[in-house]
């Protein structure tokens, strides 16, 4: 049946000490199982906005949900899909508002510059690693939606940064398109390798409510927690990326089967390539439909592509989603990154997206210069925007440097159309102590007048 609000006698039976949502179409209220010293107990959340420090309690095992004496047959069956979340926010005055980091990313004046840092969610934070041992797969980590907010908002509280971004993997909607994967802890993502025809047939157009409706409670979840200065930001992996993992069947250092097919069998890698666009595009627009206000498209591994073969098997595809995002929401701003990806800089420019997120590896003057040609040669009007672009083992030095380099950066970067951020992913080891003052140093930096 469809949840509906309606009171009905609740049966649980109980297999292990678990959490058990129910949520209902109306008023989605939550029925759950919390581990209570080795005893199961019963409470009822009556909010999806919930205080984070009730997420740690929880631990998420199967369990079996009996219902009796309702109006009509009892099954279940996917919640209805709710409204679209509003792009802006609400301030306490009732006054709508957009972020700062929004502003920011369309290239608006902004007061200060805003500053968030990827993965930022994740092993540097005690919290989290303290999470890993009651929930010690990604997946459960990244799937049980309340611990996926309580995750995302960690940084956030912390340092005070500018976007809360979800905490999940590009390979999350994986499954909804026909293709299981799974994450170890050690090895990494690991998927039955595609290459043939057959296998590429088994894919199919994602279907996000059904996929993950997990990333829809959680996105929604965040937009009531966080304050109305502050951005919720979704993100997906872009088709080659994602392409790597299906032809490679795990994280590779040199890419040589997928290169192999590109050069052998270029119809089979475009027909990949083809359908992870269409499923990503939809999955894009899931997120801001259920509260992401900025989409950044990661292709980490099309750095290892030659200009070339960037233009062909990488750009057109970024260019699909970046398409489809703006034909829907045009007023959502898109962030693209590319690790190592300094011969490249033109090119991520010409897809039409608003941001480019540069790694350490280029300076940030020329880098600003770089994305500026990219998009007049594309026909594209207006500099653009830039996100970086600090070296994140500069988070391993004294404050003194971390200050130093941070300002240098912020000084060629400019006034306008910048999001402070590292050149890649914090690293799992930085002192967390570093990573508050870098996010303050970057708070407190104003451009002279």
């Amino acid at each position: 049946m469809r949840c509906q609000s309606f009171e009905i006698p609740v049966f649980v039976v109980v297999t292990s000490p678990t959490i058990l949502h129910v949520t209902t179409s109306k008023n989605q209220n939550r029925l759950k199982i919390l581990q209570n010293e080795g005893n199961s107990t019963i409470s009822s959340v009556g909010s999806t906005s919930l205080l984070s420090n009730r997420y740690t309690k929880m631990k998420f095992i199967s369990a079996a949900l009996l219902l009796a004496s309702a109006p009509g047959a009892l099954s279940f069956s996917a919640p209805a899909k709710s409204e679209p979340m509003p792009l802006s926010n609400t301030d306490a005055s009732g006054n709508t508002v957009d972020p700062l980091l929004i502003r920011a990313a369309r290239g608006e004046k902004t007061e200060r510059v805003p500053v968030w840092m990827m993965r930022q969610a994740g092993r540097h934070i005690k919290e989290y690693r303290d999470l890993c041992k009651k929930y010690p797969t990604f997946r459960e980590r990244s799937e049980i939606p309340d611990v996926a907010v309580e995750v995302s908002l960690q940084p956030w509280r912390n340092y005070q940064t500018d976007g809360c971004i979800l905490f999940s993997d590009i390979l999350t909607p994986l499954p909804g398109m026909g293709v299981e994967f799974d994450i170890d802890e050690k090895v990494g993502p690991v998927v039955k390798p595609m290459r043939t025809y057959e296998d590429v047939e088994k894919m199919h157009l994602i279907d996000p409510s059904t996929a993950a409706p997990f990333v829809a409670e959680a996105l929604r979840t965040l937009r009531e927690e966080v304050s109305p200065e502050t951005a919720v930001l979704g993100f997906v992996g872009c088709p080659y990326t994602l392409a790597t993992y299906l032809v490679e069947g795990k994280t590779s250092k040199e890419y040589l089967e997928i290169k192999k097919m590109a050069f052998t069998e270029p119809k089979l890698l475009h027909m990949i390539l083809k359908n992870l666009a269409e499923s990503i595009s939809e999955y894009a627009l899931f997120q801001i439909e259920n509260g992401a206000q900025l989409i950044q498209i990661f292709d980490s591994w099309a750095g290892h592509l030659s200009p070339r073969d960037y233009d062909e098997f990488a750009a057109p595809y970024q260019k699909m989603i970046l398409d489809k995002i703006k034909e829907k929401y045009p007023t959502v701003p898109t962030v693209t990154y590319i690790k190592h990806s300094g011969a490249l800089i033109e090119r991520m420019a010409g897809t039409g997206v608003d941001v480019v997120s540069l790694d350490w590896t280029v300076d940030m003057a020329e880098g600003r210069e770089r994305i500026a040609n990219g998009r007049a040669k594309a026909g594209i009007s207006g500099p653009g925007g830039v996100q970086g672009n600090l070296d994140p083992g500069i988070l391993f030095g004294d404050f003194a440097t971390i200050k130093e380099r941070a300002e240098e950066i912020l000084k060629k970067a400019g006034p306008t159309g910048h999001v402070m951020n590292l050149g890649h992913g914090i690293e799992a080891a930085t002192p967390e102590e570093n990573a508050a003052y870098f996010i303050e140093t970057v708070r407190n930096f104003r451009h002279e007048a």
